[in-house]
């Protein structure tokens, strides 16, 4: 069915260095992260590649939907990954737009614009660039200031980023209760992580849609 999508598709960097089974535990981390984002599709894309599909949705339902939300669910999904180790890292390129998605829900059997700028795009990233999105402009400035935050994240600050990054988001004390850890070891990853920045940054972005 035809509709406007945000679409990012990745590639794992340095996957030449991790084992099969490496290999298949971060697409799988990203594919459990994904599954937390409403009407998100995933796909792997050969060995080291993925793929997700969001559905984006009219003005009306932007708070409840996707609308402007695709840097957050990039970041999501690269904080999910970097859970597994300091190795685990991945390339996003975004892009909105019209596309046709088959009723089997396989990204990698759909087509549209959306589709395909994400596609070149991540085939044009410069050699250092890890997230980039296709819109140009102040979003894709905001997206490569992101991807340098994001890419110098440890294993500890990731963990608390992937559950503090999402829109519904538990307050601290109880995201310190869901990881087993202190409400001060939550405040100070956070801090660590450019949480304050990328959220308040976010939040404009989103509430602009």
């Amino acid at each position: 069915m035809a509709q406007n999508y945000a679409v990012l598709t990745g590639d794992l960097i340095g996957s030449d260095d991790l084992a099969p089974d490496a290999l298949d535990a971060a697409i799988s981390a990203l594919a459990s992260s994904a599954d937390t984002i409403g009407g998100a599709a995933f796909a792997r894309r050969g060995g080291d590649g993925w793929q997700v599909a969001i559905p984006t949705l009219s003005i009306g339902e932007a708070r409840e939907g996707h609308n402007g939300h695709e840097l957050r669910h990039a970041l999501t999904l690269r904080a999910a990954l970097r859970t597994l180790g300091k190795a685990y890292a991945t390339r996003i390129a975004i892009a909105n737009g019209p596309g046709t998605l088959p009723a089997e829900g396989d990204p990698n059997a759909a087509h549209g614009p959306a589709f395909t700028a994400s596609g070149r795009l991540l085939e044009a990233l410069p050699s250092g660039a890890g997230m980039a999105h296709a819109a140009g402009g102040a979003l894709d400035a905001v997206t490569r200031l992101a991807d340098h935050v994001s890419a110098a994240w440890t294993p500890a600050q990731a963990r608390t980023m992937a559950v503090m990054l999402p829109r519904d988001a538990p307050i601290r004390a109880d995201a310190a209760k869901r990881l087993g850890i202190t409400r001060q070891a939550v405040n100070q990853a956070l801090w660590a992580a450019g949480y304050p920045a990328l959220d308040a940054a976010l939040r404009l972005i989103e509430d602009a849609e």
